[in-house]
């Protein structure tokens, strides 16, 4: 009886400075006081058609950068030479040729690159997609300091980035992959998909780039309006108004010119300047980030630290989001330059223009008391403290935007790092603990170690977690942590505190929030709850884009795909369909619509572009399932575990599908693999118990139960598994007691109630 396992988942001292300082501090009081937070992003263009665009009518407006020199010639000089202008550009043998010649051979990984100038040409030897060493002609360069990458010219309109690069400072070659050894055939290899110019680079080092993917012949035919990040690329399309000027000279009132929002700033920087998923590839100054975007933040993963530090590759956005100066209304432009992207003031003083005065809502430091540290040494400075640094693709140096502080607690507690660490190398975390404890007392006692907490113990998959998770919701003042928590608590949406939560924050202003209420609530058919249903319906015809895009794919199994959202949602899946991670979500799009045959096609062709996948496995695994294939779904399950041995999910279902093949000593072996992994699984808790009854373990079977219920209190089915049990044991009492357990947490739970009657009579 009930035997089958189942499945149920960072001084002044120049009289200069002084006074520049008080110049900015004045211009930054009027921005506080003035201006918006940008915690309401500017929505203008949530229902434009991105599926229908006239690429040469759209690149006709522009009018490219050297037409801005002659009337903004301070402004270009600025700009002629930054980062951005670079961006990308042509080979130029006055700046590129002491990087090949002379000619040089260096080792990285198993592999050997050599690079040289042969006949005016710039060659890098090295392995190609085939697996032989032959010369490719560098055609363009990406980016300027620390290291530049070239950009490698292939067929049907593909462009690929090297993984090998040079160090500007020095000339010196490297693999950005450092000790990785990336091998051709593997998505991240620089002849692979992951290094592909058309769809992973382009966007952000040119003027309005359209990737023009083409899948039935998986091809580009890419467009950008000029070459590297032009003046057009932040302003928009300039065209007209370098008409009217020359039409009205010296006359104000341009009818042409739009002056954009702080909120609109923001989101023009961090269309580039975030780890993000593009939406519909035609994003223009001026749009809603999230219109265009969906934002990566804090997760179940380790993209981020449980604080909100950068981690992975993840730029600035989500972490100057995360942070108390972007939700009081502080934007990029305070801080950088727009035309050299260089800060406006050097060092603290650049801080202590909000903090030295101080402007509400920023609290008053000063400088000798607080930092601890002597004048004009690391530690001094804010940047050191409050903006660590974490060195991406071995020589590029970058400061986290979250302008967090160091709480060596965390480190202590959860492997967190903190920036009195990264600095002082040869201490411990507990030494550093002593010194903040010291300095700061109760201070360190503050909401963002609370919310820390509760953050990290949630990704570790612990319910204590739970209570943390929905104070974050109901009381955090910063629009991405209440996202982020909305997001976590999708592993306990059987609860009902978890529910009322998650449907409460449905209504939340921000669409950060309302987009991961969709996230969470994506299996709610998992639970038959149509209240779930009505929501995500709610929230399928938002105004933002990224929210109600979400929430369709939630409800993917019955939109209809003629429908505005469906042609919708079916256009920005297709948009991304030249990576494996697009054909995947056109794969599940068609498994859970009751097509696994189409599903099969996509998700064995994801598989050909990133054979290493577990994922992938995974997915096609679940398919092979559904259709009978039961050996191929094994042996996918069995590849997805030996790439991702930690990933408790995919040993779950190999035990499944082990059970279903009725290897019964696999099965329990798997589950018992999963339990270690993930010790709060209830479902695999649960499938155990019924495993070790399976086999006449009822002892084990019980503890099992017992362990699944604790970690998942509102599940009918687990008391009336351990009832069962009992039974057969003859221990009658308590197998009542768990019937009506389950009874008092499904009273309709008709197994139960016939279990029940077996037992009164």
């Amino acid at each position: 009886m009930h035997n089958k396992v189942s499945d149920s988942s960072k001084k002044y001292k120049l009289i200069l400075k002084v006074l520049v300082a008080l110049v900015v501090i004045f211009n930054v009081f009027l921005f506080i006081y003035f201006s918006k937070k940008f915690s309401q992003p500017a929505n203008d263009n949530a229902n434009v058609d991105f599926t229908k665009v006239d690429i040469q009518k759209i690149h006709a407006g522009y009018g490219g950068s050297q037409s801005c020199a002659e009337c903004h010639i301070e402004a270009f000089e600025k700009w002629r030479f930054s980062h951005h202008a670079l961006a990308e550009r042509q080979i130029l043998p006055a700046i590129d040729k002491a990087a090949f010649d002379p000619p040089r051979k260096f080792k990285h990984g198993t592999q050997f690159t050599e690079v040289r100038i042969n006949n005016g040409k710039y060659e890098i030897i090295t392995t190609g997609p085939d697996s032989k060493i032959q010369p490719f002609v560098a055609e363009r360069v990406l980016g300027v300091s620390p290291l530049r990458q070239f950009i490698i010219k292939f067929d049907r309109g593909r462009y690929q980035l090297t993984e090998v690069a040079v160090d500007s400072r020095t000339n010196d070659w490297f693999d950005v992959y450092g000790d990785e050894d990336r091998q051709p055939g593997e998505w991240g290899h620089w002849t692979g998909r992951g290094m592909n110019w058309n769809s992973m680079c382009g966007v952000c080092h040119n003027t309005r780039l359209f990737k023009n993917y083409n899948p039935q012949t998986d091809s580009y035919d890419t467009k950008i309006a000029e070459m590297g990040v032009g003046c057009e690329a932040c302003h928009g399309a300039m065209i007209e108004h370098n008409k009217w000027q020359k039409k009205n000279p010296n006359r104000k009132g341009d009818p042409t010119i739009v002056k954009f929002t702080t909120n609109q700033w923001v989101h023009i920087c961090g269309s580039c300047h975030a780890r993000r998923g593009d939406l519909t590839g035609t994003f223009a100054p001026g749009q809603n980030f999230f219109d265009h975007f969906t934002l990566v933040i804090p997760d179940e993963t380790d993209t981020y630290y449980p604080d909100g530090q950068v981690r992975d590759e993840d730029f600035e956005l989500a972490a100057f989001f995360s942070s108390k100066m972007a939700n009081a209304g502080v934007s990029c432009l305070d801080c950088h330059d727009p035309h050299t992207s260089k800060n406006i003031i050097q060092d603290n003083a650049l801080c202590l223009r909000c903090h030295g005065t101080p402007i509400p809502p920023a609290p008053k430091i000063d400088q000798d008391t607080h930092a601890f540290h002597k004048p004009n040494t690391p530690g001094f400075y804010c940047k050191d403290c409050h903006m660590p640094q974490t060195v991406y693709m071995q020589r590029h140096w970058r400061r986290d935007h979250g302008f967090g502080i160091p709480d060596p607690l965390m480190t202590i507690k959860f492997n967190i790092p903190n920036a009195c660490n990264r600095c002082h190398t040869n201490q411990t975390a507990a030494w550093s603990q002593e010194y903040v404890e010291k300095w700061y007392g109760e201070k360190m006692n503050r909401w963002s170690r609370e919310r820390t907490t509760a953050i990290a113990i949630a990704r570790e998959g612990k319910n204590e977690a739970i209570s943390g998770l929905i104070k974050i919701i109901n009381t955090e003042p910063i629009p991405l942590w209440r996202a982020a928590a909305v997001n976590l608590l999708k592993r306990w949406l059987f609860e009902p505190r978890v529910q009322n939560a998650i449907l409460q924050a449905s209504d939340d202003p921000h669409p950060l929030v309302r987009e991961n209420v969709a996230r969470a609530l994506e299996n709610y058919a998992d639970l038959n709850n149509e209240l779930f249903e009505g929501v995500l319906k709610r929230l399928s015809q938002d105004n933002v884009r990224s929210v109600r895009l979400r929430a369709a794919w939630a409800l993917r199994s019955q939109i209809d795909t003629n429908s505005p959202l469906g042609k919708e949602l079916m256009a920005s899946i297709v948009y991304n369909s030249d990576q494996p991670a697009g054909l995947l979500q056109l794969g599940v799009f068609h498994f859970d619509r009751g097509e696994p045959d189409k599903a099969l096609e996509f998700l064995k062709k994801a598989l050909e572009w990133e054979p290493k996948s577990p994922a992938l496995h995974y997915a096609l695994a679940v398919c092979y399932s559904v259709m009978g294939r039961a050996a191929e779904a094994i042996a996918m399950l069995e590849k997805a575990c030996q790439l991702n041995p930690h990933e408790a999910e995919y040993k779950f279902k190999l035990a499944l599908a082990y059970n279903e093949a009725g290897l019964r000593s696999k099965t329990i072996s798997t589950l018992e693999e999963t339990v270690k992994l993930d010790p709060e699984f209830s479902r695999a808790w649960y499938n155990l118990g019924l495993a070790y009854n399976s086999v006449g373990r009822y002892e084990d079977a019980l503890a099992a139960l017992n362990r699944a219920e604790v970690l998942n209190e509102y599940s009918a089915e687990i008391p009336y598994a351990r009832a069962t049990i009992l039974l057969n044991l003859g221990k009658l009492e308590e197998a009542k007691q768990a019937v009506l357990r389950a009874l008092k947490i499904s009273p309709d739970y008709k197994p139960a109630l016939e279990l029940l009657k077996e037992l009164q009579q």
